[in-house]
């Protein structure tokens, strides 16, 4: 079946354009954020999220939508299993019909729950034989991933593992995953300071950075700076 046959919206050209924007990401950290949303475009879903493996094997969370979806990575870490683990070991597409129902994984299925998300759809990214990280799309709705939707997910996981695996290689793949892990620091300071949930956390840190026309990342070092450097309120 060709691409286009699968994809339906999109086909093998409008891949092909993705693979190209991929690799002219002027930065391993805008790469991670591009694959995450143009995934959002070649499947319908609510949130995305990437994965990595880390030299030591464990698997970390990269580039997320939401904060909700960085905590459902995180679990799935201190699991040892999930949808994104199974893809990878499988190498194949893993498809999350309800999160209320599945009994492969309760714990995690009931934390996607909790956190309004009912669905998902996991794909591995592999460079030669080896998967080194996954591709987690969500949705709000139960059942909201089909085979078709899984197959078009494998098919964009092929093309931006190429660009991913060519960033993971470069030194600047490791300050764009402590960029993330930053954020995730800003977060928390927000939320501890200020009495703020996750999403809202995020929302300010966004704010941050569109006013001041800076990465999100430089917005997370100034609110962590500037809380170490002011009294509580």
């Amino acid at each position: 079946m060709s691409e286009g046959a699968v994809s339906g919206e999109l086909g093998s050209g409008d891949f092909a354009t993705i693979a190209a924007a991929l690799h002219d990401a002027p930065d391993p950290e805008q790469t991670l954020e591009l694959v995450v949303d143009y995934a959002r475009q070649a499947v319908a879903c609510t949130d995305a999220g990437l994965v990595l493996l880390s030299g030591s094997g464990r698997l970390e969370s990269a580039v997320v939508t939401q904060p909700r979806v960085r905590e459902l990575a995180l679990l799935q870490a201190s699991l040892e299993d999930g949808p994104a683990l199974r893809a990878m070991q499988h190498r194949s597409a893993v498809v999350v019909g309800d999160t209320g129902a599945d009994t492969r994984w309760p714990h995690w299925g009931a934390a996607a729950t909790e956190r309004g998300l009912r669905s998902a759809v996991a794909v591995p990214l592999v460079a030669g034989e080896a998967p080194f990280g996954a591709l987690s799309l969500y949705s709000t709705e139960p059942g909201a991933f089909d085979e078709d939707d899984a197959a078009v997910a494998e098919i964009f996981a092929r093309h931006a593992s190429v660009a991913v695996a060519t960033a993971r290689d470069e030194a600047g793949l490791r300050r764009a995953m402590d960029a993330h892990h930053a954020v995730g620091l800003a977060q928390g300071v927000l939320m501890e300071r200020y009495g703020l949930d996750a999403e809202r956390a995020f929302a300010v840190l966004n704010g941050v950075s569109r006013r001041n026309r800076i990465k999100l990342r430089d917005a997370a070092e100034q609110v962590v700076t500037t809380a170490r450097s002011s009294p509580e309120p």
